[in-house]
């Protein structure tokens, strides 16, 4: 391909970094790609690693929107907390994606690679768990896989105490003169917001008078849109899994399939879904 005058497209592009940084340097690429140690002589596990490293890094990315999510909203910046929620939605798309990749490989691929993975499973990322914590399904039990990481556990038990997402939006709720009840305003932040008529009684009325109250309809609608996204995110996990291993038991020690359709009836915005069949 040639450029206006027949130089090459490329003829201005800068050719030599023996003194600058380049796009390797930048994204330091040489450990990024050295970070991948297949223990099986499967071919098949390349796969299975870069998939879960690949989850992990759109996790980070994740729980670095929803502190700035949740900050924006604890300030009442709602705008900026929409602009991170909605990014925190198309990130959970690419965590679906990952597992459809992931779903090429067969059962008996798998099975070459299981053996060497010991007791390591994707129930002890900590990261999915502080996900979970700043989303507001908050169980303290869930620190215990992280206990023997004084630094993974440091990053779970901050999640665990700091306020949620719907904390947040609980409060916001509250300042704008709706009546929650004392007991969910103050209550142990360690443990889910409980489900609550005042909650239920707010969401409705905003949902009765959008125009009024635009903003938090909005803000209504991103919690759903991230708790809708996030499901699926939980959904595709659990067809994969089954497509793979049927219903053997987690390599951590879960049920499998079982315990991972349990989680699909987590609901993290409970008042936000029911209002639906109060209007």
């Amino acid at each position: 391909m040639k450029a206006e005058g027949g130089a090459p497209a490329w003829h201005e592009a800068k050719l030599d970094f023996a003194k600058d940084m380049s796009y390797a340097d930048y994204l330091d690429l040489d450990r990024l790609l050295a970070a991948q140690h297949p223990l099986s002589p499967d071919p098949n596990e390349l796969l299975f690693i870069v998939q879960h490293q690949v989850s992990e890094l759109w996790m980070k990315l994740t729980l670095h929107e929803l502190d700035g999510a949740i900050v924006a909203l604890r300030e009442d910046r709602l705008p900026h907390c929409f602009k991170a929620l909605a990014r925190v939605t198309r990130i959970m798309e690419q965590l679906v994606s990952a597992w459809t990749v992931l779903a090429t490989m067969t059962p008996s691929e798998y099975s070459g690679v299981r053996p060497h993975l010991a007791n390591s499973s994707g129930f002890q990322s900590f990261q999915y768990r502080a996900i979970e914590f700043r989303l507001g399904n908050k169980n303290a039990a869930m620190l215990e896989p992280h206990r023997h990481d004084p630094a993974r556990l440091a990053v779970v038990e901050a999640a665990l105490a700091a306020p949620s997402l719907y904390d947040e939006a609980v409060a916001c709720l509250a300042r704008r003169g709706f009546p929650i009840a004392p007991d969910v305003l103050g209550r142990d932040l360690r443990g889910r917001v409980p489900e609550d008529p005042t909650l239920l009684a707010a969401w409705t009325a905003i949902y009765r008078d959008p125009d009024r109250h635009f903003d938090l309809y909005e803000l209504g609608e991103e919690l759903v849109d991230l708790e809708e996204a996030f499901r699926l995110w939980r959904f595709r996990h659990v067809t994969t899994v089954e497509r793979i291993i049927g219903f053997k038991r987690g390599t951590g020690g879960t049920a499998g399939v079982s315990y991972l359709r349990k989680m699909l009836d987590t609901v993290l915005f409970p008042e936000l879904w029911r209002l639906r069949t109060e209007l």
